[in-house]
């Protein structure tokens, strides 16, 4: 087991572009989803199912597809968009039923990018991306 001080270290772009787009959207999914159980406690005290039931409407991914094309059209730096690109198209992508596989795929490109910026240091572009996209797309 590595020690703590190893793993939150942080990688520069060429180690970080070494990891599969799909280990980066595995670490990434958790990034986001963070940012999403963050900001529901924080803007409102209420039962924890319903905290779910509200969290689980902004990590699907028909809403994480939306977001993914308004930041590619709108906010994505040239080195985002491709972390982005890799993870929407990777392969091994294989989309569950409650999803289409087009809305998977931007969604796995997405939380690829989220993993990128945490993994090299840059958890606050991680913040403003999420706030652009609470700002711009609806539930």
């Amino acid at each position: 087991m590595k020690a703590l001080t190893e793993l939150n270290k942080t990688l520069s772009h060429a180690e970080a572009v070494q990891y599969s787009p799909l280990t980066l959207a595995f670490f990434g999914d958790s990034v986001y989803e963070e940012l999403v159980r963050s900001e529901l406690i924080l803007t409102a005290n209420m039962p924890a199912r319903k905290l779910h039931t509200h969290a689980v409407k902004l990590v699907c991914a028909s809403y994480q597809a939306r977001a993914a094309h308004y930041l590619c059209e709108n906010a994505f730096d040239e080195q985002e968009e491709y972390i982005y690109k890799r993870g929407r198209n990777a392969n091994g992508i294989n989309a569950p039923k409650s999803s289409t596989n087009a809305d998977y795929r931007a969604a796995t490109g997405l939380a690829a990018g989220f993993g990128y910026l945490a993994l090299t240091g840059r958890r606050q572009r991680c913040g403003e991306l999420y706030e652009i996209i609470r700002n711009n797309i609806k539930e």
